[in-house]
Order: structure tokens, then sequence, then C-alpha cells
């Protein structure tokens, strides 16, 4: 009975090395929803990603996001942007937590959960109005 205070002392270090982790969202991801839920888009050049915001509610407010890296980038004739991305997003955001897909092969169940407990600040994007309009 003499190895009580001796387990307790190395319980008690592991503990210390080794700090409880909070567990990851056990959510499933959904899949990436259909276009017609889609609210807007973005193209980030700083990080060469193509953003599509999505609202899963149907109430106008973003609550589903993916990023796509985009290959090449050009202007059509009437000098609209045309992006050409990867099939498959590199980075969902959906129930306030970031999603990393490196394999960039759909919602598979795959996904790593890259951070949770984070808001999408599409101001980021979007942080202008002109006219009283988003721009």
């Amino acid at each position: 009975m003499t190895n009580h205070p001796l387990a307790a002392a190395l319980v008690l270090a592991v503990l210390l090395v080794f700090p409880p982790v909070h567990g990851w969202s056990m959510d499933p991801l959904p899949l990436e929803p259909d276009v017609n839920s889609r609210l807007d888009e973005v193209y980030d050049h700083e990080s060469r990603m193509f953003i599509m915001l999505y609202s899963l509610q149907g109430d106008g407010k973003v609550d589903y996001v993916t990023g796509r890296l985009v290959q090449e980038y050009t202007r059509s004739n009437y000098g609209n942007p045309v992006y050409y991305t990867e099939q498959y997003p590199l980075f969902y955001w959906w129930n306030h937590t970031m999603f990393n897909d490196p394999d960039q092969d759909g919602v598979n169940g795959n996904e790593q959960v890259y951070q949770e407990n984070i808001e999408f600040d599409v101001a980021r994007y979007k942080p202008c109005l002109f006219n009283g309009q988003p721009c």
C-alpha cells in the first residue's frame, strides 16, 4: 500500500505534462449546399481562394462557407472575372467551426477540425457600403 502516493504523484505529473484536450466538434459536416442556397461569392486575392457564402436556413444569413483554391484567373470578353478552381473546397466553415480538407475530395468524413468557436468574418471581404449597398 505504500505505492499509492507514488501512483498519485505519477498521475499528477502526467496531467501536468499532458493537459486534457477539449473534445472536437462531433457534429458531422453537411454536404456542400446546392447553388440555389448561395448568397454571394468573393475572390480573395491574398490567399487565391474563391469563397462561396451559403444560407442553409434560407434566411439570408451566412451559415455555411466553402473556400476553393484558384488555379487560374482571367476575364471574359465582357470584362467579367472567370475563376478556374479546384473541384472541391480546401476549407469549410459551418456551425462556428472551421474544417480543413487537405485532400480536397469533398465532404466524406475525413475533414479535420481546424478551429472551433470561430465566426466567419464576411466584412473582411466586403468591408464597405456604396450608396447604402454592399460593395
